[in-house]
């Protein structure tokens, strides 16, 4: 086995609220850091001094976006898309571990796939 926490279906589903919002949130911060480093970026290029107030909303957001990443990582949940907002639940089905996938623009959580498949071998549950 791949993983030590392995996630029932009720499970899964009762995470999806907060797992929509940790997406939220990096994708916030994504779009925040995309922003600072254009900042950045013209002032370097006009020569001006980067440091400062920039530097540090761009330090405090990976910041914060690590701290959200690490919320998937302590529950062994995977993300493979963070535009999609497309997770990967470890379960068990018939014996042999596989993922619970679901999309951010999905209602629900209606397909697994075997560890090695991925996406494209998403199958209905």
């Amino acid at each position: 086995m791949h993983f030590t926490k392995h996630y029932t279906l009720a499970e899964a589903r009762a995470l999806l609220p907060q797992v929509r919002q940790w997406l939220e949130h990096l994708a916030d911060g994504q779009k925040r850091l995309q922003a600072l480093e254009e900042t950045l970026g013209a002032l370097v290029a006009n020569g001006d001094d980067a440091g400062g107030e920039s530097v540090n909303q761009l330090a405090r957001t990976v910041c914060e976006m690590q701290d959200t990443v690490l919320q998937f990582e302590r529950r062994q949940i995977q993300i493979k898309d963070v535009a999609r907002g497309l997770v990967d639940f470890p379960s068990v089905r018939a014996g042999r571990e596989i993922f619970l996938c679901w999309e951010k623009d999905e209602e629900d959580i209606e397909f697994w796939h075997d560890l090695e498949t991925g996406y494209a071998g998403r199958e209905r549950i």
